[in-house]
């Protein structure tokens, strides 16, 4: 009603309706909300000042209280003016009556409450919601469970071919799908084969239904940590996945499909039919999938007559073969060798015997018999691999597992057309040329014990792009299963002399009046023409001239190949005579000057990989104490041709499927630049004097220049020459190793004697195979200079000396005082054959170089003011006799 027909005031505190309306001042004319109406405190009048009026008796203040929480609380929600009142056009109006509360489906936040309370869920909210977070899982489960079919294991038997191309597009094999597989009944498994997969996966299986929670959540949990889905954890999972060949993604909702699926596979196949299924579809290895085609690669027998010791084996083979099959698998990983992978294999097939065993399935005096890994066979048998075929192909997998999204699974289902960068040409004229050295040079039946064991390997790189042209991986993939182009082991010496000259190049030599830490601003660039000594068994120095010790305190003292000195009496030599005659001592220097970090900085930059560099915390690590593999080694060289761009070698171009294309390198290829310019224009100059007239003359082509390096190392264990054109960059590595899986030491043999030589260099055989390739390899193509080398740096070390005399003696000769002063002869000293060898420290190099290092005093020839210790017959990885600090590696 209007302002004007109000009712008067009523007196105070008298009657029900005066406890139901609010009290109205005198002045404002307007009715007083009851406390709690405004949501304030008090609820007192706007004006006048007057207190409430108090309530009459106990229960009229009690509906008072229940109308301010309630129908209070909603008229003042509705009131437009100040204090939860009702403003009409011409001012105050009255208040609205407040009515019953209206009931809310989810009374959150919940409605008479105030404070925490307010937003504390009722144990009825809570109960609600959890009955529909459980119906809806549940009503998810079951459309999901209505979804899914069982799948027919018998599908997974149509893998498919992958094909691979020559880098001309023609077909060099079709592999991958030819089948290795043979479906065989559950009888036809053996109990031990079971009771071995059972006793370590899923003890419970024959009880369990099919699906374990703890693994779900495993997985569930990586997923959530950024990492891949795990495996099944039940051999029905694992079941399972094997037989969902239309997704092998690893995203979370195939990992829920696929538990919809074991949960109906557990409930309505039978256990004997899953074993089997599992067992008939998994992937053992060496193209074998199912038990009865792994019995046959590895065993050569049926399924059905494999013993307890070989079940257990065959599980172990389940949990991935590359990192447990005997054989190795380098090629997919460096660390799947043969020792590795025959440890891990042997450690996974005893303790699943010994499960078997404590599960009842075995017992302990059968156990008893079973006490070393039984063999396995050789593991090639494809003759379509045979030849540098199976190499290629293992590279090219390789590749791609390793570098595109095509995971190991998916490839071994096939149906990929893989074009590689393999030149067809140039593998048959690499494979050649080391046959022919081999048939020529190599007699095992004469020199058995000079000629056994003897291997090559060899690689051959584009300098512009890294594309992998040719390898040599041994003499037959299905004989010899090591890619030898790709295998880490042989050290390769005074091939790793050009990165310290590049270091030397690029970051210069420390100022021995500054500490450790030194800027760019602060080293000095170094030029070829710098002068070092040549002198044999020297000294070796920190870059602030204190002497090196080891954490013995013994010092370092530096053999030369032959132990020959250069130059006497001042024994200086340039950085280029030193690279052409291999000279350790200058060089060893020379990296100690500039800082073994530097030079393992410019290793690394020219695309060594780190796994295969030796400690650089030795002075030996200069000349080449590590052991890269033939493709590195080539890629690494190729740095230097194509002017100091970095290209990691690859072999694979371009891949397809029924979809389209799945990968293109040109896509993805980066080059870096891992030196200037000048740098590696100059380090190509340099080398180029090695092959002119130093020690790889053998690898002179007819009318091409060539920039190369030899490499002997300690012990004559292995002998390597990398070269290059500016079309083409190879290395070629000879040693002797019996990499027989089941030869467990495994220990490169001495090659004195080897092909009737006195001693193998990296000037013999090595640089002829690298001769005849490049002959062949090149042959049509134009003839190309190398750029012409800006000069660089400063000339260290030219101070002339009053003493010195020109020599040409190479060999050791007296000399009154170890002074390294400079000499102002920089005449070379001939030498009777180009000869190259490494020293080191007798743990990271081997031994058996400088054999008159068994004294007490200064080099050999000379006398020194200061004794200095040499200790012979020390330990060495080369397993040679030699001192500790008589060890050699050079070129």
């Amino acid at each position: 009603m209007s302002e004007h027909r109000r009712k008067p005031s009523q007196p105070q505190g008298g009657g029900r309706a005066a406890a139901r309306r609010g009290q109205t001042g005198p002045s404002s004319g307007r009715r007083a909300a009851p406390r709690g109406a405004t949501g304030s405190p008090s609820d007192s009048y706007e004006s006048g000042g007057e207190e409430e009026r108090p309530y009459t008796g106990r229960a009229e203040a009690r509906r008072a209280a229940q109308r301010s929480s309630g129908g209070g609380r909603r008229r003042g929600a509705d009131a437009t003016g100040p204090g939860g009142r009702r403003g009409g056009p011409d001012g105050p109006g009255r208040a609205r009556a407040s009515g019953p509360v209206k009931k809310r489906f989810i009374d959150y936040p919940r409605a008479g409450k105030s404070g925490a309370g307010r937003w504390m869920p009722s144990w009825k909210l809570v109960t609600g919601l959890f009955i529909g977070f459980c119906g809806s899982l549940v009503a998810v489960a079951g459309i999901g469970y209505a979804m899914v079919s069982v799948p027919n294991i018998a599908d997974t038997a149509t893998a498919q071919n992958n094909v691979y191309y020559w880098a001309d597009g023609s077909q060099m094999v079709a592999t991958g799908g030819e089948t290795n597989r043979q479906i065989i009944n559950y009888e036809q498994i053996p109990p031990a084969m079971r009771y071995a997969v059972i006793s370590q996966e899923n003890k419970t299986f024959e009880t369990d239904s099919g699906v374990d929670p703890r693994g779900i959540a495993r997985a569930f949990v990586n997923m959530a940590k950024g990492g891949q889905t795990q495996g099944g954890s039940t051999i029905t999972q694992q079941y399972v996945k094997n037989a969902m060949l239309d997704d092998q993604s690893q995203t979370i909702s195939r990992k829920f499909k696929e538990i919809f699926v074991a949960i109906k596979v557990g409930a309505t196949v039978d256990k004997k039919k899953i074993m089997a299924g599992y067992l008939n579809s998994a992937y053992y290895g060496r193209g074998a999938y199912g038990i009865q085609a792994a019995a046959r690669a590895y065993f050569n027998k049926d399924a059905e007559y494999l013993d307890p010791s070989q079940c257990a084996f065959l599980a172990a083979m389940l949990k991935g073969a590359t990192y447990y099959d005997p054989a190795g698998a380098t090629s997919l990983d460096a660390a799947a060798t043969p020792e590795a992978n025959t440890k891990r294999a042997t450690a996974q097939w005893s303790d699943t015997l010994d499960k078997e065993v404590k599960y009842g399935h075995l017992s302990a005096t059968e156990r008893a018999k079973y006490k070393t890994l039984p063999k396995a066979q050789n593991p090639r048998s494809n003759t379509r691999l045979s030849g540098q075929i199976g190499y290629l192909v293992d590279l090219a997998k390789a590749y791609v597992i390793n570098n595109t999204k095509i995971t190991a699974n998916q490839l071994q289902q096939g149906g990929y057309s893989i074009k590689t960068t393999f030149d067809k040409k140039k593998v048959n004229a690499l494979e050649k040329a080391v046959e022919e050295v081999r048939k020529k040079k190599i007699n095992p039946k004469l020199r058995p014990n000079t000629d056994t064991y003897v291997q090559f390997g060899g690689a051959s790189v584009d300098p512009a792009t890294g594309a992998i042209k040719a390898i040599y991986g041994g003499e037959d993939a299905t004989k010899h299963f090591t890619n030898n182009a790709d295998q880490t082991g042989a050290q390769v010496g005074s091939t790793f002399k050009p990165f310290v000259l590049a270091a030397a190049m690029q970051w210069g030599v420390k100022n021995p009046d500054l500490g450790s830490s030194q800027s760019q601003d602060e080293r000095t660039v170094v030029s070829p023409k710098s002068l070092y000594s040549g002198k044999n068994r020297l000294k070796i120095k920190n870059y602030d001239h204190s002497v090196w010790t080891d954490k013995d305190g013994k010092e370092w003292l530096q053999t030369n190949d032959g132990n020959e000195s250069y130059n006497p009496p001042s024994y200086k030599i340039d950085l280029r005579e030193a690279m052409r005659e291999s000279v350790n001592s200058a060089y060893v220097q020379l990296g100690m000057d500039v800082g073994l970090d530097k030079v393992e900085q410019a290793v690394l930059q020219a695309g060594i990989l780190k796994t295969s560099l030796a400690s650089s915390n030795f002075p030996s690590f200069s000349i080449g104490t590590s052991d890269p593999s033939a493709i590195r080694m080539a890629g690494a060289y190729a740095t230097f041709a194509d002017s100091g761009q970095q290209h990691d070698p690859y072999s694979v171009e371009k891949i397809t499927s029924k979809d389209g294309t799945v990968f293109e390198h040109r896509s993805v290829v980066k080059a870096k630049e891992a030196f200037s310019s000048q740098v590696a224009d100059n380090v190509t100059d340099v080398l180029k004097t090695v092959v002119d007239k130093g020690t790889g003359t053998a690898a002179q082509l007819t009318g091409r220049e060539v920039a190369g390096k030899t490499g002997t190392t300690d012990g004559n264990k292995s002998a390597w020459f990398v070269g290059y054109t500016p079309q083409l960059s190879t290395s070629i590595g000879m040693y002797r190793l019996d990499d027989n899986a089941s030869n467990k030491s495994r220990t490169f043999l001495e090659m004195y004697g080897t092909g009737g030589e006195k001693k193998i260099h990296g000037a013999s055989f090595p640089a002829q195979i690298w001769h005849d390739y490049m002959e062949e390899a090149l042959k049509g193509t134009k003839a190309e200079p190398f750029p012409t080398p800006e000069p660089i740096g400063k000339v260290l070390n030219d101070t002339p000396s009053p003493s010195a005399t020109p020599s040409a003696s190479a060999s050791a000769s007296s000399s009154p005082t170890l002074s390294t002063s400079p000499s102002p002869s920089l005449s070379s000293s001939p030498t009777a054959s180009p000869t190259d060898t490494c020293g080191n420290f007798g743990w990271n190099c081997g031994n058996n170089g400088g054999t008159n290092t068994g004294t007490t005093g200064g080099a050999t020839g000379t006398t020194s003011p200061t004794p200095t210790t040499s200790i012979t017959n020390g330990n060495s990885r080369g397993n040679g006799n030699g001192g500790i600090f008589a060890g050699q590696n050079g070129g």
